[in-house]
């Protein structure tokens, strides 16, 4: 491809229109490559449309600042899709109010460790302490996180970086994790994708079932406002 043909592919992408539509391309084709090969885990639609995209920013010489407002829209319809989550677990209302024990055991368990193997273990190489920070709220949702990362005096971009590796690496990996640790139970393996690898994780549970989907969606909830809460006041208290 010429150059004045990158340059004007460049200038289509900062259109609202093309920027959306190459998006939704980009992540049917990453769901088609699933189908085609459900068994290959790491061909996570979100990682496969993320890479796509990335690899036509790169070779159109497009700044990401250019193509981030122009798919704003996208961005705008993840708040009616979390609301959406309702629906799954009005559903499972009565599955949940029995599984309360299991619920709070999960959070007990999964927020703590969540948040203190990744700072520890980052702390261990010698990370920088405001890597550590934008390290601790890589387990919650996006708009969470880097509310968290500001207020706690991280680095909400490279938190964002660390949030979407934390959401596919949990997607593609925790499902099978958790067979292998021989848990045969949808809600804890729901509980335990959604804890520890947000909406993306959530996503990846609901393929599975919709009791490990309900199950997951609630779990990022709860370690959201948990994490929300906790974190900040974990970090004053050590400040």
């Amino acid at each position: 491809m010429h150059l004045h043909e990158l340059s004007a592919l460049s200038g289509l992408l900062n259109q609202p229109s093309i920027a959306i539509g190459i998006t939704i391309l980009a992540y049917v084709a990453a769901l088609r490559l699933q189908r085609r090969f459900p068994t290959n885990p790491a061909l996570n639609p979100t990682l496969v449309a993320i890479l796509m995209i990335v690899g036509l920013l790169a070779l159109t010489g497009t700044p990401y600042e250019d193509y981030v407002p122009s798919a704003g829209f996208i961005h705008f319809l993840l708040g009616p899709a979390v609301v959406l989550l309702a629906v799954p677990l009005y559903r499972q209302t009565a599955l949940i109010r029995a599984s309360g024990g299991v619920i709070a055991l999960a959070l007990a368990i999964g927020v703590p460790v969540g948040v203190a193997t990744a700072v520890g273990a980052a702390c261990l190489l010698g990370a920088h302490p405001e890597t550590l920070l934008s390290l601790a709220p890589k387990s919650v949702t996006t708009g969470i996180a880097l509310g968290l990362s500001q207020s706690i005096g991280g680095i909400p971009a490279l938190t964002a970086v660390f949030v979407i590796m934390t959401g596919i690496t949990g997607a593609v990996f925790g499902p099978a994790v958790v067979r292998c640790l021989g848990v045969r139970d949808p809600r804890i393996l729901g509980l335990s994708v959604g804890i520890s690898a947000h909406g993306i994780g959530t996503a990846r549970a609901f393929q599975i079932g919709e009791v490990p989907g309900a199950f997951a969606s609630l779990g990022m909830s709860l370690n959201g406002v948990i994490t929300a809460v906790v974190l900040p006041l974990c970090m004053g208290a050590f400040a």
